[in-house]
């Protein structure tokens, strides 16, 4: 069993759907479920329906899971195994109140040192414990080991018990902190291999430790993937940078299926460039992927994205930018000499179907062309069309064309018109009459 855990306080960003992708792909490969389990515990952060929209992201890229879970639906299971590990000596009940941390914060900042509990509630007596009518959260016991573990991608890893400290697993309000719940509910579905962020690696050793302590013995293989950063500045990507947001490069339009290829791609050797996720299942070996970050570039993303449009079916294509027609797709497919995304490609149709009120130097020639072409006198070639415009207008050379380019596209320059008039032809009334 795989799982992919987001947390619904943000935006889905580019490393949430890397690893997402990356889940789906291994999962079909090892034969294995895939679930999605929401972390929603942290409900001061949790923004409304922000579930539902991360949801419909996995589903827009085809992402298939077995079902969806709640972390919040285990806070029982959270509980009754924290009670197990105070009785067994394995975790204990911290009275320290906000002010005594931050002032042992604030003695570790002034020694130049890591904050770590100084474990001063640790051996109280439970009659002492009784007594002490005050909230408290509940700390699991500094380990008398080093935790070890391998990364099948970056290898082995060693902490120290002084790494990993007295850590809370239940706050104040006995809801669980987020190294504990992950541990447990891994746990508790059976989790054989996790794949997530480099960022997550200090959480590792952590969730060991408590399935350790639970007397878990089934090994969960893990996998950290390298960070991403920005081409540009060479610094992280960050959820406040536009393009690290789904939701903003959908907007932008790029393709789901050229934004999964390109994550594929991201610090990784394939066979190819341009494919289908479908199609990386049959070859992808997450060993692979570079230890080093990867630099996301938003220009090779639109060459991907070009790709991915230049193959896509023109009805498709066509549906996707608002029509119906076969044609309108093919002309899309034209304007890709100068468009890399569905959005500058609706921007080029815009044109071609909105307002054109006159062609600046050529105000009488776009005026005559437009009359003509009114009587609605069809022409099935470009060659036939110019021929019958010139000779009822007299016009000819530039006088001709740049008009006619302009009040066919609403632009002064573009692919060339025998490339656009037969895809429009059966448009001109409504073209021109704009």
């Amino acid at each position: 069993m795989l799982r992919f855990a987001p947390s619904p306080t943000g935006d889905m960003h580019i490393g949430n759907l890397r690893v997402a992708i990356f889940n789906h792909i291994l999962s079909k490969q090892l034969n294995e479920k895939l679930i999605i389990r929401i972390e929603d515990t942290d409900k001061k952060r949790n923004i409304k329906n922000k579930d539902k929209e991360i949801l419909e992201i996995l589903n827009l890229f085809s992402i298939e899971y077995d079902r969806v879970i709640y972390q919040s639906e285990s806070l029982k299971y959270h509980q009754k195994l924290a009670m197990q590990l105070v009785s067994t000596k394995k975790a204990f009940a911290c009275f320290c109140g906000d002010d005594k941390l931050d002032e042992l914060r604030q003695i570790a900042k002034n020694e130049k040192k890591p904050f770590r509990y100084d474990g001063f509630c640790q051996n109280l007596s439970n009659e002492l414990v009784l007594e002490v009518n005050a909230p408290f959260s509940i700390r699991a016991k500094q380990p008398q080991s080093n935790i070890k573990f391998t990364d099948l991608l970056k290898g082995d890893f060693d902490y120290k018990p002084f790494d990993i400290d007295s850590f809370i697993i239940l706050r104040h309000d006995k809801t669980p902190t987020y190294n504990y719940a992950c541990a447990i509910d891994d746990m508790l579905l059976d989790i054989s291999t996790v794949i997530r962020g480099e960022d997550h690696l200090s959480n590792t050793p952590k969730q060991i430790y408590i399935r350790d302590i639970l007397e878990y013995k089934t090994k969960i293989n893990y996998i950290h993937l390298p960070m991403i950063l920005n081409a540009q500045s060479g610094k992280k990507m960050s959820k406040r940078d536009d393009e690290s947001s789904i939701r903003w490069l959908i907007e932008e339009g790029f393709l789901p299926s050229a934004i999964a290829n390109y994550l594929v791609l991201l610090g990784n050797k394939t066979p190819c460039e341009v494919f289908t996720l479908e199609e990386a299942i049959k070859w992808f070996d997450i060993k692979s992927i570079s230890k080093s970050a990867a630099k996301f570039d938003i220009s090779k993303l639109r060459f991907v994205n070009k790709k991915h449009l230049e193959i896509i079916d023109e009805i498709r294509l066509s549906k996707i930018l608002g029509f119906d027609d076969k044609d309108i797709g093919k002309l899309a497919k034209v304007y890709l000499e100068e468009a890399s995304t569905i959005k500058e490609l609706k921007s080029k149709l815009n044109l071609i179907f909105s307002k054109k009120l006159l062609c600046v130097g050529f105000e009488d020639e776009f005026d005559t062309l437009k009359n003509i072409i009114l009587k609605e006198k069809y022409f099935n070639s470009f060659i036939e069309f110019k021929a019958y415009l010139s000779k009822e207008s007299g016009l000819k050379g530039k006088s001709l064309f740049k008009p006619l380019r302009y009040l066919l596209t609403g632009a002064n320059d573009g692919p060339n018109l025998s490339d656009i008039y037969p895809l429009i032809k059966n448009y001109l009334g409504e073209i021109v009459k704009c």
